[in-house]
């Protein structure tokens, strides 16, 4: 094991002490030394260098024990522009969000069918204008996009929807903005963004099943975004579940999207519309079969992981307890009881807006080491 430069140890700790002063809201530089166990004079000169950066500022005094009162340090939320990119659905999304995930610009481009070329064209256009309406320094670009993602090295390797095969995007993202630029599959970010943003922030693993125009699930395990040997951990979408089933997209006959995604539903309760015109329960009875078959995943999930919290995102979310009641009875089901009974299994609180949040808590981490 190599030894730490003095610049690795320093860098190491200025992001230990930025974290710290983040999860606090407010703290004097004496309980950040306490808090980290660095010295007050380590803790003194990074806090100098932060404030010159403006990425945290005094923000008024404590009571005085006795001596000089304590002055507080608090992260400045405005004080860079994060870029998040959501690439998952039938129209491109993007924002401007700050530091603590509030979202300041908001931005939409319509897809239209675009592939190939035209798809990173309309990347292109997204970007452009989310950078010309910052109004703080540029922390970077984060995106979530469909398909299967190599996050280290920022290439999208196959994403059917949009015909991109070994798209080198962050390079090319990069060298036309000269900024720091994170990729990851959709799921994956989504899982980020629920335990930055979202109701699980205190939970250190967790599992987010994203249906929409595709299902997939984020995993996170130690706080940190699982991305498989292969980056395709998650990709739950694509294991068949229903013998003899539909034609997927990725040439199987019964994968789970077939019978979970938005498109899926819609066609199953459509064939049954036209086999039943007078009942008007077919979209929830073809919600009821989704959430059986999620239900199924969810239990092999928990089986290999023991994941104690499952949540829902993505266009199903709407569906609420008419999804997650047979998600629950499913996954009870076919999973031990013991696992089953410390189970839960809830919809996300941060809406359409995951995706984008969760390539913006990628910066975050990756960036400047938060939350």
């Amino acid at each position: 094991m190599k030894k730490a430069t003095q610049q690795q140890t320093k860098a190491h700790n200025t992001r230990l002490i930025l974290k710290t002063i983040y999860d606090e809201g407010r703290v004097s530089r004496a309980d950040v030394a306490r808090l980290t166990g660095l010295t007050r004079t380590t803790v003194s000169d990074a806090t100098a260098e932060l404030i010159e950066a403006g990425l945290i500022a005094e923000v008024g005094q404590g009571p005085s024990a006795g001596g000089k009162p304590p002055t507080f340090l608090s992260v400045v939320d405005d004080s860079r522009y994060l870029i998040g990119i959501d690439l998952a659905d039938s129209e491109f999304r993007g924002a401007g969000v700050n530091l603590r995930g509030a979202i300041k610009h908001r931005l939409s481009l319509p897809i239209h069918d675009r592939d190939g070329e035209a798809a990173l064209s309309l990347v292109y256009q997204l970007v452009d204008r989310l950078v010309a309406a910052a109004d703080s320094p540029i922390l970077g670009i984060g995106i979530g996009t469909p398909g299967l993602v190599d996050a280290q090295q920022g290439v999208v390797r196959n994403a059917v929807n949009l015909d991109w095969h070994d798209l080198p995007l962050r390079d090319l993202l990069v060298e036309r903005y000269r900024l720091p630029v994170h990729i990851a599959n959709d799921s994956q970010v989504a899982g980020l963004a629920e335990c930055t943003f979202g109701e699980s922030k205190d939970v250190a693993n967790l599992v987010v099943i994203k249906v929409g125009r595709g299902t997939g699930a984020g995993i996170v395990l130690n706080r940190q975004p699982y991305y498989g040997d292969g980056f395709g951990a998650g990709e739950i979408g694509h294991v068949v579940v229903e013998e003899g089933g539909e034609l997927c997209r990725c040439g199987h006959r019964g994968c789970l999207e077939t019978v979970t995604s938005s498109r899926g539903v819609a066609r199953r309760a459509l064939a049954a519309a036209r086999s039943d015109p007078h009942s008007s329960l077919h979209r929830a009875a073809s919600s009821k079969e989704a959430g059986r078959y999620l239900g199924i995943a969810v239990a092999n999930l928990v089986g290999a992981l023991n994941i104690q919290r499952i949540v829902i995102a993505g266009g199903a979310a709407r569906f609420g307890a008419a999804l997650l009641e047979p998600i629950r009875l499913a996954a009870r089901q076919r999973s031990l009881a013991l696992l089953a009974d410390e189970l839960r299994i809830e919809t996300t609180r941060l809406g359409p807006d995951i995706v984008i949040l969760g390539a913006a808590a990628l910066l975050l981490a990756q960036e400047l080491g938060l939350p």
